[in-house]
């Protein structure tokens, strides 16, 4: 019975670690761009649901995700939930070295917030960040 319990131990640090990797990859945002993710909810989900991915994505592939309204095309947006983020543990931790995670979580962050911006795909990867 106690051979379970260091274990359990070690699944929460990780999280817990994990959970910091985002948040320090929010706090290296510039202020104006924090400002503007006044009605966004970040959130980390140790794997994707079927739901989250499109025809030709696969589940290991999937990193982050970005659900809502781009700030360029909204017109009117009050009284409207948050938009999300989703992170995914799982497929990052599977896709990287321990070493590699940090860099790759803050590439991601940062990728689906670029998405709340209307940046798209292609010039995310222009830019290095898919």
């Amino acid at each position: 019975m106690v051979a379970w319990r260091p274990f359990t131990l070690l699944m929460a640090m990780q999280r817990n670690r994990f959970r910091r990797l985002v948040l320090s990859a929010l706090r290296t945002l510039p202020m104006e761009t924090r400002a503007h993710l006044n009605n966004v909810e970040i959130v980390i989900e140790r794997e994707p649901k079927v739901s989250d991915l499109s025809e030709d994505m696969q589940e290991q592939s999937l990193f982050g995700l970005y659900v809502g309204t781009p700030l360029v095309h909204r017109t009117e947006y009050h009284m409207a939930l948050p938009d999300r983020i989703v992170i995914f543990q799982g497929p990052l931790e599977r896709a990287f070295r321990p070493s590699e995670i940090p860099k790759q979580v803050r590439i991601t962050v940062l990728h689906e917030i670029a998405h709340h911006f209307g940046i798209n795909d292609a010039r995310l990867h222009e830019l290095g960040y898919d």
